[in-house]
């Protein structure tokens, strides 16, 4: 705990159904687009965790917008020194002690270290190799949610603009929406972030109609690239310094399909073919 009471770190996991979670107290299990959800009884869906749709919140755009919509409702409702995002399937990882992946889950000790010492802890970047985040995005997406992104930085955040473009030429990225930052500087990210996405929600809208249920969570998917501009802007003009972001593991607790996601991505490069699922 801080001087006032509140926790010193707090990390929520977005999750759709029941899971496996880690017993430290420091998360906080989400019901993520809760919002309408019903059980086989006709009544509101209890996974025994925290719903998304309390508070203020926008857990009816989950659809689109994915662990978005906990990150919203984290950053309206939860008040703690630091604040964080993992996955029910994806969490942060310092040191490897065991076979068993909940046994190397970050925990709040680590956590609490680290942030001492650093003000952003992001997983280890993933790395295209033979793609820019533009194009690996334009291929296995639509390059026109960039396109309109970019359009929208350059009339609310022109000072970004620079950032963007760079961002998109790079062959790596923080991706997944995870990381732990210090509580102004979520203020200040989830502020400027949505911002920027109901305006493209507002402009690409009635477009999803026409997408598959994959390829309409393309907010949560534009965000992802959205962090590093963000990320890249802030060290540039001094908010932050390089050395005040840790990079640590990101572990899964399933096992990855690697056959299926190669070919994904070669039939998405060479083909044409968008992806249509998670992996």
């Amino acid at each position: 705990m801080t001087e006032d009471n509140k926790p010193f770190v707090k990390i929520i996991i977005a999750a759709h159904k029941k899971y496996q979670m880690p017993q430290d107290s420091m998360y906080l299990p989400v019901h993520v687009g809760a919002a309408g959800k019903l059980g086989k009884d006709g009544k509101p869906l209890d996974i025994g965790y925290v719903k998304d749709n309390t508070g203020q919140n926008i857990s009816d755009k989950n659809s689109e917008f994915s662990e978005l919509t906990g990150l919203y409702w984290a950053w309206k409702n939860v008040d703690a020194a630091n604040l964080g995002l993992a996955h029910y399937r994806r969490h942060f990882s310092f040191r490897k002690k065991s076979s068993d992946p909940f046994e190397n889950v970050l925990t709040s000790k680590e956590a609490s270290r680290l942030l001492h010492q650093y003000k952003v802890i992001v997983p280890k970047k993933r790395n295209y190799v033979i793609e820019t985040l533009y194009s690996h995005y334009a291929h296995t997406h639509y390059a026109e949610h960039l396109d309109i992104t970019r359009k929208i930085i350059a009339q609310k955040y022109p000072d970004y603009v620079q950032d963007f473009d760079q961002v998109m030429e790079h062959r790596e990225g923080y991706m997944f929406n995870m990381f732990i930052m210090r509580r102004d500087l979520v203020d200040a990210y989830c502020q400027w972030l949505f911002d920027i996405l109901f305006e493209l929600e507002k402009q690409i809208g009635p477009k999803t109609a026409k997408m598959d249920n994959f390829q309409k969570r393309l907010y949560g998917r534009v965000s992802e690239i959205a962090f590093n501009v963000w990320l890249r802007h802030e060290v540039r003009t001094g908010v932050l310094k390089a050395s005040d972001i840790k990079e640590v593991r990101c572990i899964y607790m399933e096992p990855i399909d690697w056959g299926r996601k190669i070919s994904s991505f070669i039939k998405a490069k060479f083909f044409g073919q968008k992806y249509d699922k998670s992996f």
